[in-house]
């Protein structure tokens, strides 16, 4: 029987788990590393620009959003490479469905971007 982790030590487990993923992500996946290097650049904007908290944070959850989406896409991704490179329907399938919820919260990202800072400074 294997013995799981409890506790702060499953806490820091986990996280150590999330860093390797999130480094193998950037690793492997162009789209991971544009969208941090885009994190990396608007955070900052984001914290700059003349808005409420509520707003800033919107904006910054916005990008986080699209990261995860990413993230989630790239697993299913790996999975279905993992179980065949055999071109099947399903496996098509999958993939689009994963990329359709990139392209999604890209799409709330922009609106929320446009929203906020074109009533601030229009």
């Amino acid at each position: 029987m294997q013995h799981k982790n409890t506790g702060i030590k499953r806490i820091v487990m986990a996280t150590i788990y999330s860093i390797h993923g999130l480094k193998a992500a950037m690793k492997s996946e162009a789209a991971v590393r544009q969208e941090v290097v885009a994190i990396i650049i608007l955070v900052p904007v984001a914290l700059w620009v003349d808005v409420s908290l509520l707003e800033k944070l919107t904006l910054i959850c916005s990008l986080l959003l699209v990261l995860i989406t990413e993230l989630l896409n790239t697993a299913i991704e790996t999975v279905v490479d993992r179980v065949s490179f055999d071109q099947h329907e399903l496996s098509g399938k999958a993939k689009d469905i994963g990329s359709a919820a990139v392209f999604i919260s890209l799409l709330v990202a922009s609106i929320c971007w446009f929203s906020i800072l074109i009533t601030r400074y229009a």
